[in-house]
């Protein structure tokens, strides 16, 4: 049940993570465009989900790693999502127009790189002591 329980907590990380994204998305394209802006964004949200993985997901699991290592090692394991993740966001936003399509993009790509991302932290990054 444990899986099950840090599966749902790095979802609702994932939510959190999914609004700095969209937030830092949205005041950066007008600089940077909406391509720019979302490697950017990725990487704030990756930070932010990072932080709140380590405290409350797998507050129970520790890495023997530094803080820097540890954060590090996510940010690059967290680049298979990130793929995946960028992928549904270029392809919405080359079908969809609107205001809304970058949010809708981000959205989607969370949901892609999802299992892709908990499996890589859970196993990899928080490895069990």
């Amino acid at each position: 049940m444990k899986l099950g329980r840090e599966f749902l907590s790095f979802a609702v990380v994932g939510a959190a993570g999914f609004v700095v994204d969209v937030a830092v998305l949205y005041l950066l394209a007008p600089l940077l465009g909406w391509y720019g802006a979302r490697v950017l964004s990725f990487l704030a949200a990756a930070t932010a989900t990072w932080a709140l993985n380590r405290r409350y997901t797998f507050s129970a699991r520790s890495s023997n790693d530094s803080v820097l290592r540890e954060y590090l090692g996510y940010l690059v394991t967290m680049l298979g999502g990130a793929v995946v993740n960028y992928g549904a966001y270029v392809l919405v936003l080359h079908w969809a127009t609107g205001a809304w399509a970058p949010a809708a993009g981000v959205a989607l790509g969370s949901c892609a790189g999802l299992v892709v991302n908990f499996l890589s932290a859970r196993y990899l990054v928080f490895r069990a002591k």
